[in-house]
C-alpha cells in the first residue's frame, strides 16, 4: 500500500514543502511538537532508514545538515532534534525540531492540527533560509 509521503511527494496531498530534489523532499509536519518542526523524507518508499542504498542515506543527512542550519536561522533554538523513529508511518522519514531543551522533543505534545497558512509561511520562511546558502 501507498504511504501516506508517498502521497504527499506525488501531490495527492497538499503539503507546505521547504526543499524538492530528486532524492529527497522536506516539507512542515501537520502535528508539529515546535514551531518549525519539519520531516526529510526520501522519495523511494522504504520502511527502516537503515534499508536506504548508501547514497541516499548519504544525500538524506546532507540535506538534514543543510536543513538544520536554515531552521535555527528562522526559529530561535539552542538545537535542532533530529529523531528517527519510523513508527508513525511505514516510509523512512527525519524529524527535524527546534528545541531549546530535551524535554521540547516529547511526541505527546504534538498539536493535533495547525493552521495551513501558518506552516506554508514556516516553510517559506526555512526554504528563504536555505536558499541564501544556510
Amino acid at each position: 500500500m501507498t504511504s501516506v509521503f508517498s502521497r504527499i511527494i506525488a501531490g495527492e496531498i497538499p503539503a507546505s514543502f521547504v526543499h524538492r530534489d530528486d532524492l529527497c523532499v522536506s516539507f512542515m509536519t501537520i502535528n508539529p511538537i515546535a514551531p518549525g518542526h519539519l520531516l526529510v523524507v526520501p522519495r523511494e518508499e522504504v520502511d527502516h532508514w537503515i534499508d536506504l542504498a548508501p547514497d541516499v542515506s548519504a544525500h538524506l543527512f546532507r540535506l538534514c545538515h543543510r536543513i538544520s542550519r536554515a531552521l535555527t536561522e528562522v526559529f530561535p533554538c539552542d538545537r535542532i532534534g533530529l529523531v528517527v523513529a519510523g513508527y508513525e508511518v511505514p516510509h523512512c522519514h527525519v524529524h527535524l525540531v527546534p528545541t531549546r531543551s530535551m524535554a521540547d522533543i516529547d511526541f505527546s505534545r504534538a498539536a493535533g492540527s495547525v493552521d495551513r497558512a501558518e506552516l506554508d509561511r514556516h516553510a517559506a520562511a526555512v526554504a528563504a533560509a536555505l536558499s541564501s546558502g544556510s
